[in-house]
């Protein structure tokens, strides 16, 4: 019986590209061990979870809503339901309302921290940012980052509708720029405590109710629409130690010019007790959670 032979044919070798061959060769040193990627320190691993909320933000712009919408209603609403009967017309109630809506509504948009920490933790997200060999706050300090742009772009919208409308600020650049760094201070530290609740409780909707039920009275029960010498005694006596209340006394002074010092320090004060208490709470809350 004769035997078959089977003629193999060697197919010529192919050759990669020049890049291609230098980014094997670079992933081939990384898994030799010859060159290993730094670790993400604090900083890096905060900046890279900013980017990521960001990047939902383009994926998802009806999240910009919220910073669009509400200071354009707030500010119409307001300002024309009120102004003829308060000051006599809207434009010269909009001169005393415009710092206090910028307050009011970058106020509002922080509870979105907590709900956004809520989602991620339903969605199981939470879990696998928690096994990363990374520096455990990052996930929260870049969300809080990221929001933090949220609330300039807020108060950009309500200032720039404002100047429309006839806001003049006397105290020019110089005075509503810090002005709006002040409040993003204190939006900052207001945030942990709806980062606080957003772990605490089971759903976003939940952490909504219990944040609107907290900032209702904070931002209606304070100077942001009438004086308080208008007010009952009670009442007023509660306006004048409202956070909100002093926020709204050291916006208001620095676009007008007339600086508040006590109320400025008053708000820096409060902002830094807020990220002093509540920071070490969500995260010691967020490395034991469950």
């Amino acid at each position: 019986m004769s035997e078959q032979t089977v003629s193999t044919k060697t197919e010529p070798s192919r050759r990669l590209p020049p890049q291609d061959e230098a980014q094997s060769s670079d992933l081939l040193k990384l898994i030799a061990g010859q060159r290993k990627p730094a670790p993400a320190n604090a900083f890096s691993a905060s900046m890279l979870f900013t980017w990521r909320a960001l990047l939902k933000i383009k994926h998802v712009p009806e999240q910009l809503l919220d910073v669009t919408i509400f200071p354009i209603m707030f500010t119409l609403l307001f300002t024309y339901l009120f102004g003829g009967a308060l000051a006599g017309s809207p434009s010269a109630y909009l001169q005393f309302l415009l710092p206090g809506i910028v307050v009011q509504t970058v106020l509002m948009i922080t509870i979105y921290t907590g709900m956004t920490l809520s989602q991620d933790i339903t969605k199981g997200v939470y879990d696998r940012f928690r096994s990363l060999p990374i520096w455990a706050p990052a996930v929260l300090v870049g969300a809080l980052l990221a929001d933090a742009i949220r609330y300039a772009i807020a108060s950009a919208m309500g200032l720039v509708l404002g100047l429309i409308l006839g806001f003049r600020p006397p105290g020019g650049i110089a005075g509503v720029v810090p002005a709006v760094l002040l409040i993003l201070v204190f939006c900052f530290g207001l945030s942990w405590i709806w980062a606080l609740l957003g772990l605490l409780l089971r759903s976003p909707t939940a952490v909504q109710g219990w944040s609107l039920m907290f900032l209702f009275p904070l931002t209606f029960a304070s100077n942001i629409f009438v004086e308080p010498t208008t007010m009952p005694s009670w009442l007023e006596a509660f306006v004048d130690v409202n956070p909100v209340s002093v926020l709204t006394t050291a916006v208001r002074g620095m676009m007008a010019g007339q600086t508040d010092s006590s109320a400025i320090i008053t708000v820096l004060l409060i902002s830094a007790g807020l990220t002093v208490v509540f920071g070490p709470l969500t995260m010691r809350l967020y490395r034991s959670r469950n």
